[in-house]
């Protein structure tokens, strides 16, 4: 049985570990949670319900993948009524495995110079 071989064997291979497949999940059922349950049982863009929903995810978060300047913009933003409709909990991890992913892909690369 013959083994396929990447292309490209110095290719940098990223999976998100299981605290990132974990912050993910949360952050998609978070958005659909706020997208689809909550304007059908709590009145108004200001309720606290939502309110602390954004304080505990933005924790919860945080625990798992550390601090990220990504948080910071989707919980102001998610505190604006209306803004609710817009996944930011979803995209600011999306954008901290795109950072990480970069971050990586620049050590590696940079550990393959050669020494002078």
């Amino acid at each position: 049985m013959l083994q396929q071989r990447d292309a490209n064997p110095n290719a940098v291979k990223i999976s998100p570990g299981p605290r990132l497949r974990g912050a993910l999940i949360l952050a998609v059922l978070a958005d659909i949670f706020q997208i689809a349950v909550f304007p059908l049982f709590v009145e108004g863009g200001a309720s606290p319900p939502d309110d602390i929903l954004d304080l505990c995810i933005g924790g919860i978060l945080t625990y798992l993948l550390g601090w990220h300047w990504e948080f910071l913009p989707s919980f102001l933003a998610k505190l604006v009524p209306g803004v609710d409709y817009v996944p930011l909990w979803t995209l600011a991890v999306a954008n901290v495995y795109r950072k990480a992913k970069a971050q990586a892909v620049s050590q590696q690369a940079g550990a393959q110079e050669p020494q002078h």
